[in-house]
């Protein structure tokens, strides 16, 4: 059995998860500048010394120091000899640089086809209605074998689906033309967020995610500081990357240790504004999941941004401080020490708003599953740097990876884009293919036209020349026979006056 993971030190002794525990999920609590940072650094360290996988998201840009060897930090080296470690070292840990935009890490991709409908629509903060016009495109989609990899491929879906709309109702229902338009304007705002980076091919292997270095696991860094200005897409990328690991992994039960420890950082994004559907969704992937191997921690300033129905399964608590200035704080602060399983020697809602910067309150899960009581802690520092790590260093962490080259080169391989592409191009083509009987008037020379022709059936077609010599030869009898007629009344009314 692996033996327990030492994370904060308190008065009764030292604080440490289970690793056969480590699966049943996690909670990183606190205001800004009371630790989290430090205190997920430190877990993720911890994991990857037992070779656990761990996947995190970088917001603020601060985690890549974890690829370098710490030291000349004086705040560390005052906390380690506070709690007395005397055989820390520093060392760095095994890392790989994810990014969407591919600037500070290995591209990171899905397809339209993997990210599916119901998580599409939440990127497109779309309605009820305009959600069913999307999953009514991915049926058809999925009925004629079109691959869905890029956005090109979803526009040129949707307009198909519009083009076609009468044809299509009686099999997938009604689809407007104002749904088609609203969701492809939603598409030109995620353009112009970047979020055409997030499509494509080759997509992300979850086998990535879940290296090992040695004895020692990778830890998976997504460089999230320019991704967390489109809070929409950043939480939905990370809740794609926990959906498709419970869809990806087998079954494994309890394990000694998880197979990938998962940190949802800023985890209040992922719910703001969340459809009934959405959180039924996270509800059922947390709830599951477990059995997959995969411990998720959420990390957030406020408890209170976290539904009941995920809290109530986040069993290895870190609360740092929390300031109770506003009526909701205060509330936050009662709810945060109400979940904590009670210590008789400890206040818990007036040590919430006491904690110092790196101290928190911490409650891990004991062998039986069972909350052990709350304690008052110093987290333990990281071994490795504090801080980012330079432009260079992660340069050099990234073309030492062994998967460099395989994400940075992009395919665009025939997919639905280029079939209805191909179907209109032959559509155009049979438009302007001429008739049979504009074949055979384009097959008239020059000299038909001029002296006539005799058509397939014997039929006699008049050229030009003729026509005109018929029209002269006629006016010119006309005239004649005008001259004739006034000569001859002439003369018999000439003859009756000289009578």
């Amino acid at each position: 059995m692996t033996e327990p993971l030492l994370i904060a030190q308190s008065n009764a002794g030292p604080c440490c998860i289970l690793p056969a525990m480590a699966n049943r999920h996690g909670l990183i609590a606190g205001a800004t500048g009371t630790g989290k940072t430090i205190t997920l650094q430190t877990l993720a360290e911890s994991f990857a010394d037992i070779g656990v996988p761990v996947f995190m998201a970088d917001v603020k840009g601060d985690l890549s120091g974890i690829c370098q060897t710490g030291g000349g930090n004086s705040k560390v080296e005052a906390r380690v000899k506070e709690l007395g470690l005397s055989d820390f070292n520093y060392r760095a840990v095994p890392t790989l640089f994810w990014d969407v935009f591919g600037a500070k890490g290995h591209p990171l991709r899905s397809t339209i086809s993997e990210m599916g409908p119901l998580l599409l629509a939440r990127l497109l903060n779309l309605n009820d209605t305009q959600a069913g016009v999307l999953t009514a495109a991915f049926k058809i989609a999925d009925d004629n074998g079109w691959l869905l990899l890029d956005l090109k491929d979803l526009r040129a879906l949707l307009q198909f689906a519009a083009d076609n709309a009468s044809e299509l109702r009686n099999e997938y229902g009604s689809i407007s033309a104002a749904s088609v338009g609203a969701i492809q304007r939603g598409l030109l705002q995620l353009e112009h967020e970047g979020a055409e980076n997030l499509f494509g091919e080759p997509a992300l292997d979850f086998n990535d995610l879940l290296q090992t270095d040695g004895n020692r696991g990778v830890i998976n860094i997504l460089a999230a500081d320019t991704l967390y200005n489109s809070p929409r897409v950043y939480a939905t990328l990370l809740l794609w990357l926990l959906s498709e690991l419970f869809e990806n992994l087998p079954e494994a039960g309890d394990l000694d240790k998880p197979k990938l420890v998962f940190f949802f950082d800023e985890a209040h994004l992922l719910f703001s504004d969340a459809p009934a559907a959405l959180l039924q969704k996270i509800e059922q992937v947390v709830r599951l999941i477990r059995s997959k191997g995969v411990g998720v921690y959420f990390v957030s300033q406020n408890p209170l941004d976290i539904p009941d129905v995920i809290l109530g399964q986040l069993g290895n608590r870190v609360q740092h401080a929390l300031r109770a200035f506003t009526p909701r704080d205060q509330k936050a602060v009662k709810a945060a020490a109400e979940t904590f399983r009670s210590n008789p020697e400890l206040d818990v809602e007036t040590a919430i708003t006491e904690l110092g910067v790196g101290e928190a309150l911490v409650s891990f899960l004991d062998e039986k599953g069972t909350p052990q009581p709350v304690q008052r802690a110093l987290i333990k520092p990281p071994h490795s740097r504090i801080g980012p790590a330079s432009n260079e260093e992660r340069q050099q962490a990234i073309q030492n990876s062994v998967i460099y080259g395989h994400y940075e080169k992009q395919v665009d391989r025939e997919s639905a884009y280029e079939i209805l592409k191909g179907r209109a191009a032959q559509t155009a083509a049979s438009a302007q293919k001429p008739t049979v009987g504009q074949q055979a008037d384009a097959g008239i020379g020059l000299a038909d036209i001029l002296l006539g022709s005799t058509g397939p059936r014997g039929g006699r077609r008049q050229g030009v020349l003729e026509s005109a010599a018929k029209s002269a030869a006629s006016s010119i009898g006309r005239e004649v026979g005008r001259q004739l007629i006034r000569g001859v009344l002439g003369s018999l009314l000439g003859d009756g006056r000289r009578r």
